[in-house]
């Protein structure tokens, strides 16, 4: 569950909840006959989604003012487990970037770790793969602590330690742009490669993350920078949230060769249902886009929707209006057109699902956790067994992070 705006709403949103019932809540009969019971079956871990601080943009909540992964929406879709991550946007490298960096991550930190007293006891923090069985196994949701972009750490490796005190288990060590630990695969303003993947304090990072038995995400790294930390790290490694580049050609996918090298080490990739990385960009896109950028004032020179949201509300709306309808909109059947494609390519094995919910994320059919279920049904429709549906719902992941703990150096 991401942070509700006010205890208010979060125990308003529970007692809501309780007055369903967990049948209630948890009946989706929509579904083809048996895949709801089969979902059901699963222990469904989500790999990676944002955590909300209060004051986050309008547009990074559901439509019912609530986040994509409430606790509400969760018991819906039958998730069991989920990776909330502590992220942030990288900045200047300066004292005052690197401190408003800090001050963010500490604050998404404890919104994380408010979660179990919010919840009334039905969210339990877990710090290894046993605990995520254990804690499910009880008919709580399960919540890892994950970490996104080093820059939060300036340049100081040591900073970490406090999160990994605080119940971090999986790390990734950049975001959009580059920062001193490594290179991004989306380089902002035509930075491009400054490091040649991982820089010297990147590589250092791998070890001491091996040593801590943290689970290193590869997700946001250069194509070098996850050769280099697979060459480096001594266990596993996951790609939390990534999708396959032989489909859509985008900077955050990974090639045929990354993901070999990924099995090759044991590691799993974890399938985002992000419109971008699913859908081919059309023609004409980057032009349409920077005209309506033009159009609103923002600079051009910025392909995204970066800065649209400061502007007055009529004309906010009216711009992410117009930029949602620039892009084809994927659905749950392409985001498992992904999934297939991985499973075929490196095994079933070695596949999951990382949403990235509360971040942009969300296609038509698996727009929020609630619909989780659907996606078990285009995998039931495809072929896939229950047992297949259990390595890709959580087992896989649990493995890695198992093994990524069972690496680290005692003492």
């Amino acid at each position: 569950m991401a942070i509700m705006r006010t205890r208010r709403t979060a125990l308003a949103t529970i007692a809501a909840l309780a007055a369903l019932g967990s049948s209630a809540a948890r009946a989706q009969p929509s579904l083809p006959g048996g895949a709801r019971a089969t979902h059901d079956r699963l222990l469904v871990l989500d790999s990676h989604a944002d955590i909300l601080l209060p004051g986050s943009p309008r547009r990074s909540y559901a439509k019912d003012g609530d986040t994509f992964t409430s606790l509400e929406k969760l018991k819906t879709g039958g998730v069991d487990a989920l990776v909330y991550a502590v992220a942030v946007s990288t900045g200047p490298r300066t004292a005052q970037g690197y401190a408003a960096a800090q001050k963010e991550a500490q604050a998404k930190l404890a919104a994380i770790e408010a979660l179990p007293a919010q919840s009334n006891g039905r969210i339990e923090i877990a710090r290894t793969a046993d605990d995520v069985r254990r804690i499910t196994g009880g008919r709580k949701i399960a919540v890892l602590i994950g970490f996104l972009n080093a820059y939060s750490l300036g340049e100081d490796l040591a900073a970490f330690d406090p999160y990994f005190a605080g119940g971090v288990r999986v790390a990734g060590l950049t975001h959009a742009g580059n920062n001193a630990f490594a290179d991004s695969s989306r380089p902002q303003f035509g930075a491009g490669a400054e490091h040649g993947g991982l820089s010297p304090l990147g590589k250092a990072a791998v070890k001491r993350f091996n040593d801590l038995g943290v689970l290193i995400d590869v997700s946001q790294l250069t194509p070098q920078g996850v050769q280099q930390t697979l060459e480096l790290s001594r266990a596993p490694v996951v790609a939390t949230h990534s999708a396959a580049r032989a489909l859509v050609d985008s900077t955050r996918n990974l090639s045929d060769a990354e993901l070999d090298a990924i099995k090759a080490k044991g590691g799993v990739v974890q399938i985002t249902p992000f419109n971008p990385y699913l859908v081919p960009k059309p023609a004409g896109y980057d032009d349409a886009l920077r005209a309506l950028r033009r159009q609103y004032g923002l600079d051009e020179k910025i392909l995204s929707y970066s800065g649209a949201d400061g502007l007055p509300a009529p004309q906010r709306d009216a711009f992410f209006a117009a930029y949602d309808k620039l892009y084809p909109k994927a659905t749950v059947k392409t985001f498992v057109d992904h999934i297939d494609y991985v499973a075929k390519r490196i095994g079933v094995d070695h596949v999951g699902v990382g949403s990235d919910f509360n971040h942009g994320s969300g296609v038509i059919g698996f727009a929020d956790a609630s619909e989780a279920p659907a996606v078990t049904a285009e995998l039931l429709a495809r072929g896939y067994s229950q047992a297949d549906l259990a390595k890709i719902w959580g087992g896989n992941f649990l493995r890695v992070l198992a093994a990524a703990q069972a690496a680290a150096s005692p003492g």
